[in-house]
């Protein structure tokens, strides 16, 4: 047994010798690399170790800025910002259960199955479950302490007003950039710039710490329209009863201070709530007023006579033969809704004479009706900044066959916009004078371009005010205690290319006569019953709008026997608004 026990006891000792040597040198060689990498990362790769530590905890989130104001020109406000939350979720961090899930589904307008979807799709960790949430709303979902999920500040836009000026403001989209309106046309003026901030969170996405603040948030800048709100209110009023009294398919209408070119007013119908738009249609956001065009009709009459005395063609005593209110050119005939066998120049702007404008024009080279369409601004859009404005459509005079000349020259085969037939009306207003159009406010009066003499100009202003007299086409355009100057227009609207038995009705005047403050255009589109005459449908809202605004804005009577005419005070109007 000894002799056994012996040399197995060596053999081990040996064994578990070498066993403890070889354990220490790889422990040793072991401690040496981790040493080394150490002194390698952190000396060579100290700031790839630094950003990979704040990627865990550390994030850049964004500092909005607060969108400018957007006010009428008495300060009242059109569009303003008001405090929001956006709820956002770390998804790789969200721990929520089925009553929770539940609770904020509910908390956030959507179901359940919505909310899973934006939980659990997409390549993002953090992902927005809903933007311009109300803070008090946000507050209910961070006491459901749901680990993930955190709110983030920001701003929404809201509009005090409504529909009444949708048209006009416009609307941003969940990102607070403008979309329609001024709110579009500005945006690099409202929007400001916002700001950057580098924070420290925890895994549940709490903000902990801010860490750096890496851009201030700059803040837009506010506007002043050219709006008076009291005066929009009232044409968006006007404008809605007389769209649903005939039935009509829509409506604009827009006022403009003749001094200065600026916008009080532009409403259409229909229309839409910018602080509701689930349920938004194209026709809803059509900016008529602006985006449509349409043929004129006998409101263009005005500027054919104009060419023609401006070129000594023509007097407004010069009688022109009417034929009994029937021409023909060619195969086409012309008619008059009044037949007459000859009128003056003066009584074809009165009695809106096709035949009597159509021999005018006619004597008229055609570049010079051209010249005339084109130097008041028709082809052209206005250039306020709005999307989708149109210049209309005016064909290269060369291309005008005799009929087609005819027939321009009372607002066939031609297109224009509310808003540009407004602005062209500035001419007789003005004595001569084209006023640009602002929908921004101007202080004081603005420096136009002459496009007829001063006499040219004063003359047809003479006949705009035949028309709203007993024999004319627009009595029912007359403002009491006021001289009033305009053209009716009826024309047929263009289906395909041919004309149906539908109409557009307008009526384009200014007042005082005497001394012209404001202008306005009213279009009513396919009014259906039993009037659809300009005179008729158009008119009347004219003398109702007219008469507010003279009156609202104190401007003194200036017709016989307008003595006991009460003249209120805008104090007067704001309450009657």
């Amino acid at each position: 047994m000894r002799f056994d026990s012996k040399p197995q006891s060596r053999f081990n000792f040996k064994l578990e010798g070498w066993r403890s040597r070889f354990l220490l040198l790889f422990l040793m060689g072991w401690f040496v690399v981790l040493v080394g990498r150490d002194i390698y990362l952190q000396g060579f790769h100290a700031n790839f170790l630094k950003q990979k530590g704040q990627e865990r905890y550390s994030r850049v989130i964004d500092i909005p800025a607060n969108r400018g104001i957007i006010r009428d020109r008495n300060g009242v406000p059109l569009a303003i910002s008001v405090p929001s939350e956006s709820i956002l979720a770390s998804r790789e961090n969200v721990d929520i259960d089925d009553h929770q899930e539940k609770k904020l589904a509910g908390l956030l307008g959507m179901d359940v199955d919505e909310l899973k979807q934006k939980l659990d799709e997409g390549k993002r960790n953090i992902v927005y479950l809903k933007r311009q949430v109300n803070p008090s709303v946000a507050q209910q979902i961070m006491h459901l302490d749901i680990t993930g999920l955190f709110a983030q500040r920001g701003y929404h836009r809201a509009y005090p007003k409504g529909e009444e000026v949708a048209h006009v403001i416009g609307f941003t989209n969940s990102d607070d950039m403008g979309q329609e309106g001024i709110e579009f046309a500005y945006q690099r003026f409202l929007g400001g710039r916002d700001g950057a901030e580098r924070v420290i969170k925890d895994r549940a996405g709490h903000i902990i710490e801010d860490e750096q603040n890496i851009r201030v948030s700059r803040p837009g800048q506010d506007i002043t329209l050219s709006i008076d709100y009291r005066i929009q209110h009232l044409a968006y009023r006007e404008l809605t009863r007389a769209v649903e009294l005939h039935h009509a398919e829509a409506g604009s209408v827009i006022v403009v201070d003749s001094l200065t070119g600026e916008i009080l007013a532009l409403a259409n119908c229909p229309n839409y709530d910018p602080n509701d738009r689930h349920h938004l249609s194209g026709a809803q956001l059509r900016n008529r007023a602006l985006t449509d065009s349409y043929e004129p009709g006998s409101t263009l009459k005005p500027f054919t006579i104009a060419t023609a005395l401006e070129l000594g063609k023509v007097t407004p005593d010069t009688v022109i033969p009417t034929t009994g209110g029937v021409m023909s050119i060619g195969p086409a005939k012309i008619h008059d809704t009044h037949r007459s066998d000859a009128l003056t120049v003066a009584q074809v702007i009165q009695h809106s004479s096709n035949v009597g404008a159509a021999r005018i024009a006619l004597s008229l080279d055609k570049k010079d009706m051209w010249n005339t369409f084109t130097d008041v601004g028709f082809g052209l859009p206005p250039k306020l900044g709005f999307p989708g404005e149109t210049g209309g459509k005016v064909r290269p005079y060369k291309t005008w066959r005799p009929i087609e000349q005819a027939t321009m020259a009372y607002g066939n085969g031609i297109s224009v916009s509310l808003t540009q037939l407004a602005q062209a009306y500035t001419v007789f207003a003005n004595h001569g004078v084209l006023k640009p159009l602002s929908i921004i406010k101007v202080n004081g009066e603005t420096v136009g371009r002459r496009v007829f003499s001063q006499k040219t100009a004063d003359e047809v202003k003479s006949m705009l005010e035949m028309v709203v007299q007993p024999e004319g086409t627009a009595i029912e355009a007359q403002v009491k205690g006021y001289r009033v100057a305009g053209k009716t227009g009826t024309a047929h609207k263009v289906s395909g290319r041919h004309y149906g038995n539908h109409y557009i009705a307008s009526f384009v005047g200014f007042a005082p006569a005497s001394n012209p403050r404001y202008i306005i255009g009213v279009m009513i589109d396919d009014p259906k019953g039993a009037v659809y005459y300009g005179g008729e449908v158009a008119a009347p809202v004219f003398s109702v709008l007219m008469g507010s605004v003279l009156q609202m804005n104190a401007v003194p009577p200036d017709a016989p026997g307008s003595g006991d005419f009460h003249v209120i005070t805008k104090n007067d109007a704001a309450e009657d608004t």
